[in-house]
């Protein structure tokens, strides 16, 4: 697994599975968060890069979103301890198999049911910032898929709401994707945000994306 620090507060792990598989490690005062579990031979791998950061112990797991790569790691990095892992309220039933992901036959369970809480949210219904990040509601690829950004660092974990090639936004994989029209909208995060760096699960960093929106439209 290679690991490879982004930014001040961030570092990206990655390994293959026929495509890469990013997730990301990010680091605050009250310890590390890690965003998305990958694959399961992946989990060494996350509690090496915990332990060589030398910033605290493991706070938490959020995800982006419940597909089986990106959940994979969650079981035997909790081995260690019992650290909460957080999705949106949205995208729980589908990962504990209560519900099928659209456009699949059947349920599958990807995270024990009563393991995933629901990502912290405001009186208002917004997500509320958690490890340094600040969650955003971007369905489409999933019923609640979430992106994270780090505003400090000025980069986006943008998880599987894009794919890229060559530093270019692609559209998310289709065979895998719910709705990719609502996944088109959920890609104006981007304007809303402009973030200097974006990362994906399965492509290579994209650095300053809004300049790549227009475009991105238009292919798609």
């Amino acid at each position: 697994m290679k690991v490879e620090q982004i930014s001040e507060h961030i570092w990206s792990l990655k390994t293959w599975m026929l495509i890469p598989v990013h997730i990301w490690v990010v680091k605050d005062e009250r310890g590390i968060t890690l965003v998305d579990a990958g694959i399961p031979l992946m989990a060494k791998g996350i509690l090496k890069t915990v332990q060589d950061l030398n910033a605290g112990s493991l706070a938490r797991i959020v995800l982006t979103h419940g597909h089986s790569d990106h959940t994979g790691a969650i079981n035997k990095v909790r081995q260690t301890s019992s650290i909460p892992v957080y999705a949106h309220s949205i995208e729980i039933p589908y990962l504990e198999g209560k519900l099928a992901y659209p456009r699949r036959k059947k349920a599958t369970v990807t995270v024990v049911p009563g393991l995933t809480q629901p990502l912290p949210s405001s009186n208002q219904n917004q997500l509320s910032p958690i490890g340094g990040l600040k969650p955003y509601l971007t369905p489409g690829h999933s019923p609640g898929h979430v992106v994270y950004y780090h505003e400090k660092d000025q980069v986006l974990l943008a998880g599987d709401l894009f794919t890229s090639k060559n530093g270019t936004l692609k559209k998310p994989m289709p065979m895998f994707t719910a709705n990719m029209e609502e996944a088109l909208q959920s890609a104006e995060i981007v304007s809303q945000l402009n973030p200097k760096r974006l990362e994906v699960c399965h492509g290579n960093c994209v650095l300053n994306p809004g300049e790549q929106i227009e475009d991105y439209r238009k292919s798609n």
